[in-house]
């Protein structure tokens, strides 16, 4: 087999298949050579070629006679010197970081470490093993083919959107009616009966957690557990082996294709920020092998080590222009071969820190926006990393909604009943104008969420005062300390008729308060039926029964109450609007558009720590809604505005069944520790 030059000045990086063979190419500035390894069927060895050509760090060749289907990977030489930031080693296959597919897995084995781990001096010392027999191997992927079955999405506008954060495995590992074989697989996001769940629920968007190629950490391994949510990515274009159900590959488009006919968006939460071969001490896979010194962000007093403002032991390099052009490349792939319709992106700051810090109008920003391919999809960002002014809420740049953590924990203190929190959770009503409404930002840029991922489900935060992290192995010290959860008199699950109520009806206010508030709404999969984490709010490790959606356990009550919030939401567009509200006056002159009510007898003294009571009408030339809120232990009278309007009381979280929806007049009394919505009655002026 012979490898022949590819006779182009600017090589596209990645395979690629052409009519009479393929042409590879790979970035690496200060390599001396880099080797393209061939495999057969077997995982045997059936050639090692170097690569002919080197453009401007663009090492590069052409294999001809070679098709889709092949397997491969690289090895590179060059200095290794870690102090001046250099870790090649030849003996480590290093797998393409424009793979789109793989074959295998990666076992853990002393020769993925480009230094000895028996030696006293650590990463300064070189391992000679070879780590071919543990590494996947990339498959040569013909790209027209992936490019030409792709669906395209709704394109749902943000403030119509409804999300949905659910993991592949976690969502259809136990869901009745998918087939054993599906289960956990990207097959089974297509089942027919998962998808009609979603529709039936009201969802427009689902969210997906990593499932780029993800490796599990070593130190949970040891303890026999995995990296369950999958933030450890070492390839950015390939989907993860390990949720590939019958069809392989071709399942997770089937999947999305099913949903968009389906008319839900798929949006990808991806991890730019840092990868799998984390510290000084961990693995050589890919980056580190092909030029640490340019992949990685390394500090410039010890280039041996990693700036690590992400937690997980080092930060990719997107200041770096080929760098940049992978992450860019990577995002633009999964939307013209998958058709995915956005991105959440993981810790965010990190990819907008440049030299003097956190910049909005950075370099992965200003490409990210002005790119034509991803013009149009959702883009998300995680607004911090545990970097220097890391916290960085309302900070980034038009276009992109935020995680607003902020809304979570003012929903959540206030139906614990935290004195003085009233006013953040009408701040949060209102799509928390003072973070977001500024250069033209709108609501949307608000995503809402009360649960994600990352914490306590629904059902555990008003179940449990306190984390119960000991599955995890690291003595209950990691997850959230502070969770603003309450477990309303017993630690865990109870068979008190009382406290089984009041859990109910907590769950409820925080959903309603979610839905029907301005910005964009995230539910977390789960939380619609009370799963149960079991206490646990940091189950990244937890691949299997306490991890998982536990539908064999579902509430029904629940789920459909949500289903009549997100119904609410969609129905009445004063819940959703586009523009911020502050209390302009209608064209037609019937009021503002905001307007905020005391309860009979009582004036609106936000200041008081005390207060608990307040309604907000809010109206457009066509729809009218009041939301009211009783935060208190008593039961309060509320007069409804306008005299001449007659109202429906249209969903009472005091009561999860229908509700009575004869014309309402008068005076209504709110329960306690309740929120109701009241819309104007159809017809009426």
């Amino acid at each position: 087999m012979e490898i022949l030059s590819s006779e182009c000045d600017a090589p596209l990086p990645g395979a690629h298949v052409r009519k009479d063979g393929v042409i590879f190419a790979v970035y690496s500035e200060h390599a001396t050579q880099v080797d393209l390894c061939l495999y057969d069927l077997a995982d045997r060895e059936i050639a090692r070629l170097a690569l002919p050509e080197n453009d401007g760090g663009f090492w590069h060749g052409f294999v001809p006679g070679l098709v889709a289907g092949a397997r491969y990977g690289y090895r590179a030489e060059g200095p290794y010197a870690p102090d001046a930031g250099h870790r090649f080693n030849a003996n480590k296959l290093l797998i393409d970081p424009y793979a789109r597919a793989l074959c295998g897995s990666l076992t853990e084995h002393a020769a993925l470490y480009g230094y000895d781990v028996r030696s006293k001096t650590k990463d300064l010392s070189f391992s000679t093993l070879d780590s071919a027999p543990y590494v996947p191997k990339a498959l040569v992927v013909d790209h027209a083919i992936d490019k030409a079955t792709k669906t395209v999405g709704p394109r749902h506008r943000f403030a119509e959107s409804v999300i949905y954060e659910a993991h592949v495995k976690g969502l259809t590992r136990t869901f009745p009616g998918i087939d054993a074989e599906l289960q956990g697989t990207y097959d089974g996001l297509a089942a027919p009966r998962m998808i009609a769940h979603l529709v039936d629920l009201g969802i427009t968007t689902v969210e997906l957690l990593p499932i780029h190629a993800f490796q599990d950490d070593a130190f949970l391994m040891k303890r026999g557990l995995r990296n369950y949510w999958g933030y450890n990515t070492y390839a950015f274009f390939a989907p993860e082996p390990r949720y590939m159900g019958p069809s392989g590959r071709a399942g997770l488009r089937q999947a999305i294709a099913a949903l968009h006919a389906a008319g839900i968006e798929v949006i990808l939460d991806v991890v730019y920020n840092h990868t799998a071969e984390s510290d000084h001490l961990g693995p050589t896979l890919n980056f580190r092998g092909l030029d640490n010194a340019i992949y990685y962000r390394l500090p410039e007093d010890d280039r041996s080590r990693y700036v690590n403002d992400t937690g997980c032991g080092n930060t990719l390099n997107i200041a770096h222009p080929q760098v940049l052009r992978m992450v860019m490349d990577s995002l633009r792939y999964w939307v013209e071969a998958y058709g995915v319709d956005g991105f959440r992106f993981d810790l965010a700051t990190t990819l907008g820190r440049e030299a003097d810090g956190f910049d909005a109008h950075g370099g992965f920003f200003d490409a990210l926006r002005q790119d034509p391919v991803l013009a149009g999809i959702k883009l998300i960002a995680e607004p911090w990393d545990i970097g220097p002014d890391g916290y960085r809420l309302g900070d980034f740049p038009p276009g992109i909604a935020e995680w607003n953590d902020a809304f979570r924990d003012a929903a959540r203190r206030f139906w614990r009943g935290d004195s003085g929190t009233a006013p953040d959770l009408a701040s949060a009503i209102m799509g928390s104008a003072k973070i977001f409404d500024h250069q033209g930002r709108r609501p949307w840029s608000s995503l809402n969420f009360i649960t994600a991922h990352d914490g306590f489900t629904l059902r555990d935060t008003v179940s449990f005062a306190h984390r119960h992290n000991d599955a995890n192995g690291e003595k209950n010290r990691d997850g959230h300390g502070e969770n603003y959860s309450s477990n309303l008199g017993v630690e865990g699950p109870s068979d008190d008729p009382d406290i089984v109520r009041r859990r109910d009806r907590r769950c409820r206010n925080l959903l309603a308060t979610l839905l029907w508030s301005q910005g964009t709404p995230m539910l977390l999969a789960g939380d619609e039926v009370g799963n149960s984490q079991q206490g646990n709010n940091n189950a990244y490790c937890q691949d299997n029964a306490q991890g998982w959606i536990d539908w064999n356990g579902l509430d029904g009550s629940l789920h459909d109450f949500t289903r009549r919030l997100i119904l609410a939401r969609k129905t009445h567009p004063v819940l959703r609007q586009p523009i911020f509200m502050h209390g302009e006056m209608l064209a037609d002159g019937r009021g503002p558009n905001v307007a905020w009510l005391a309860f009979d007898g009582e004036r609106l003294d936000w200041n008081a720590a005390a207060f608990r009571r307040f309604a907000v009408h809010l109206r457009t030339a066509s729809d009218d809604v009041v939301l009211a809120v009783n935060g208190s232990a008593t039961s309060a009278v509320l007069i409804l505005p306008d005299a001449d309007v007659t109202w429906q009381w249209a969903v009472d979280t005091a009561d999860p069944a229908e509700v009575d929806p004869a014309p309402i007049t008068g005076p209504v009394t709110i329960a306690a520790d309740s929120i109701a919505l009241f819309v104007r009655e159809s017809g009426n002026e």
